[in-house]
């Protein structure tokens, strides 16, 4: 039961019609869904993505589709059910333009069955002409985004599946392995909220703050609650789209699309300028093309991606929103009004407070880590804590998201600041944001980079407040949630080095990366069918 089947029952319809040289329509046979009877006035970025992705122009709420799903990310709790899925439906090949597999969560403590699971499901996935990472490669996230086509739609069967270009609809293990088999995915498009940020970023403030800014100005606004009882949460089965924030990097993009996981939106965007698209792209290139001289397979489908990615950057237009378009609401957050942190308290990341309502607050465990950080976060942690000369007050976790990451912090030398002042470090990883791997002690208080604080999620009896990578650091030396002053002191020491020190992995100026990528060839079979993806995806864009 149920309308997977009956999807792939008209697509097989469909195809057999086609094969056998017969009338392709399908209305004689299916009831087919209904168009919308009346176009709006405008169309949100994330209803013409999805158009795209359904070969028009754009789509409204409530309409039935079916997008075509250009990337698709698998992890490794949920990978085998995912591959159950994947055989009962016969899929011996990946109809979806690219499926990555990663194991993140289960790398660093593994237990006898992830064991089993490391070893045996790479190689189902490559064998479909998907593409699997290594255990100890790093975060599902931090390594599926740098494989991302702009303006295209995806899943994932992780919860924090939110592309910093495009959209992705975050799903369970059936509708991944549907997703991966066919190419398409069902969906009743959501309503969309926008946050439109304005103004100018204070000093000391971090993407983070950011973060937590938009429930914080939503509780204002009364648009969302904080008691479990008689709840309202403007987000919870939205789209949220943002807007507003530019000279954005794709790697500072996706902490507000990653932590709309927490808003319990249904997906993200948020609108980039070119030039940090472009950038991104460059950098990526370069990392396809030594995966593939790593030996990381599929080398096909890696090919065709880094080909994509080429061909955008041959043509680089973004999709902009109708400036007419309609909202569920719309959140206006004025930047000059956010002059300090602001944190999701215990235990639920809904509820967000400014720093001068908890400094002080003793704390026994900080860890800084998860999809949330990216290298920069790193460095700034390590140049506060090399500029500490007395013991930490706070126990400190620090877990990169990729090896990557690792291997350039090691050389740069922090790994040394970390290992002097007694920090812990995990293999690249969810570390303690999963919950499954290592905790924090029973009943300790932590300040913590990672996604969410659920109720013994890090730890049994946890307290666990949710900041900034610099604010974790701070708070490490001190042992205490430190006042704004003595925040903004930290931050002041950041300051004079923040070009290197927020420097992000840019593999295409990295002579290392380059020197193998450059081994790499790209046959002229895999560049045609690139260009044939691309072109069209990207036909309704000119």
């Amino acid at each position: 039961g149920g309308r997977i089947p009956l999807i792939v029952g008209r697509s097989l319809t469909y195809k057999a019609r086609v094969a056998l040289g017969q009338e392709s329509s399908l209305s004689d046979t299916f009831t087919l869904p209904a168009e919308p009877t009346e176009k709006p006035a405008g169309y949100t970025l994330a209803q013409k993505i999805i158009g795209r992705a359904c070969g028009k122009e754009g789509v409204v709420p409530g309409e039935y589709c079916e997008p075509t799903m250009t990337t698709v990310g698998s992890q490794d709790t949920t990978g085998p059910m995912t591959r159950d899925e994947l055989k009962s439906l016969a899929c011996l090949h990946f109809s979806a333009d690219l499926v990555m597999q990663s194991f993140c969560h289960t790398a660093a403590y593994p237990k006898p069955i992830d064991l089993i699971t490391h070893k045996t499901l790479p190689d189902f996935i490559r064998t479909r002409a998907g593409v699997s990472l290594s255990p100890g490669d790093g975060v599902i996230h931090s390594w599926l985004n740098r494989m991302l086509i702009p303006d295209t739609v995806g899943t994932g069967g992780d919860s924090h599946t939110r592309f910093p270009v495009g959209i992705s609809f975050p799903a369970g293990s059936g509708l991944v392995a549907f997703a991966a088999a066919t190419g398409t995915m069902p969906l009743d498009m959501p309503e969309s909220v926008l946050v439109r940020f304005h103004g100018k970023m204070q000093h000391g403030i971090t993407l983070r703050d950011l973060v937590h800014s938009i429930p914080y100005f939503a509780t204002k606004m009364g648009l969302l609650t904080i008691g479990k009882e008689n709840k309202r949460n403007i987000f919870s089965g939205r789209i949220l789209e943002i807007e507003g924030l530019h000279d954005l990097t794709c790697e500072q993009a996706f902490e507000l699309t990653d932590a709309s996981a927490e808003r319990s939106a249904a997906a993200c965007t948020i609108k980039m300028d070119k030039e940090a698209v472009i950038e991104y792209l460059k950098s990526n290139i370069v990392m396809l093309r030594w995966m593939i001289a790593g030996g990381y397979g599929d080398a096909e489908t890696l090919g065709r991606r880094e080909s994509r990615m080429e061909e955008w950057i041959a043509n680089p237009v973004l999709l902009r929103a109708d400036p007419d378009a309609d909202y569920a609401a719309v959140i206006d957050i004025d930047l000059s009004d956010i002059r300090e942190p602001i944190l999701a308290v215990p235990n639920d990341p809904d509820h967000s407070a400014l720093l001068s309502d908890v400094a002080g607050k003793h704390i026994d465990e900080v860890f800084i880590g998860s999809c949330m950080t990216n290298i920069g976060h790193f460095r700034a942690a390590g140049k506060l804590l090399e500029k500490n000369k007395d013991p930490l007050n706070s126990r400190l976790w620090i877990a990169p998201p990729t090896k990557m990451d690792e291997a350039q912090l090691r050389e740069e030398g922090y790994y040394e600041i970390y290992q002097t002042v007694g920090a812990r470090t995990e293999i690249p990883g969810c570390s303690l944001c999963m919950g499954n791997q290592a905790r924090v002690a029973t009943g300790s208080t932590v300040v913590s980079t990672s996604t969410r604080n659920f109720p013994n999620r890090m730890g049994t009896n946890a307290k666990v407040f949710l900041g900034s990578a610099e604010l974790a650091a701070a708070t490490a030396i001190l042992g205490r949630l430190p006042t704004v002053e003595q925040y903004m002191a930290f931050m002041e020491s950041i300051d004079a080095t923040a070009k290197d020190t927020y420097r992000y992995l840019n593999f295409d100026k990295m002579d290392g990366y380059l020197q193998q990528a450059a081994q790499v060839h790209i046959s002229d079979k895999v560049k045609a069918e690139a260009h044939e993806l691309q072109c069209s995806s990207c036909a309704l864009a000119q």
